[in-house]
């Protein structure tokens, strides 16, 4: 499935679809949200659960310019899609 075609899914569609089809990568704790990284087709992908509400909020791209990569590379190697060197 398409990147696109994905992110114009319902977020129960994207959620279904995702457990079903992708491999759970690693989670870390954001402010007050768990995010769950997923790999879906060579793509990945953020799920942010509200720790309060236990809700799943929404589904994203992972986005390489973002200051949360830093908590996924300590548990992880990323490929290096874009990504500045210098964490």
């Amino acid at each position: 499935m398409a990147k696109l075609k994905f992110m114009n899914m319902s977020l129960e569609d994207k959620i279904q679809h995702l457990y079903e089809h992708a491999s759970f990568v690693a989670d870390i704790r954001y402010y007050q949200y768990k995010i769950n990284l997923f790999l879906l087709n060579g793509n990945y992908f953020e799920v942010f659960i509200n720790h309060k509400d236990v809700q799943i909020t929404k589904i994203v791209p992972l986005d390489y310019q973002s200051s949360r990569l830093r908590f996924y590379l300590d548990q992880i190697k990323l490929p290096q899609m874009g990504l500045d060197t210098d964490f």
